[in-house]
């Protein structure tokens, strides 16, 4: 299945997102994903190089290890390894400007099918829940960039 779509990031919303802040967000994403990713018990950086992390999550008993590609300042790509725990796929969201216009464009890849009758209505109920995990991720993002320093 492929899959994508976008959010409108400032879209009646207050305090307003800029480009650095989004682009922050993401990298807190791809060090951390544990705020964005409800039942996650933990993520581990195992290797690093330039623009690229690999890493372990954890969600209860089952592991998933996953490279992030830093785009930087434009993108991001998780690759998730298929396993027995995980199909595998990847995820990858872009920055993007139409006029004054700021957009996060999520698109998906995953193994799931969806010729079949059953497939499809998983398909879709797949596709609602990224849609849905995509706007909580944005709100992650703007909690993290307009948190207030704990003095």
């Amino acid at each position: 299945m492929e899959f994508e779509h976008l959010l409108e990031v400032n879209e009646a919303a207050a305090p307003v997102l800029d480009r650095d802040m989004l682009w922050f967000g993401l990298l807190c994403r791809a060090e951390d994903a544990r705020p964005f990713l409800p039942g996650l018990d933990s993520c581990r950086i195992i290797a690093r190089t330039e623009g690229e992390l690999v890493r372990e999550l954890h969600f209860g008993a089952a592991l998933i290890r996953d490279r992030v590609i830093l785009g930087a300042p434009d993108w991001i790509r998780f690759e998730s390894e298929a396993s027995s725990a995980h199909a595998g796929g990847s995820l990858t969201i872009s920055i993007e400007e139409q006029g004054s216009v700021l957009l996060l464009r999520f698109h998906y890849q995953t193994s799931l099918g969806d010729a079949s009758r059953e497939e499809a209505a998983c398909a879709d109920f797949v596709r609602s829940a990224y849609c849905q995990s995509d706007f909580d991720t944005l709100n992650v993002i703007r909690a993290l960039v307009t948190a207030k320093p704990v003095h």
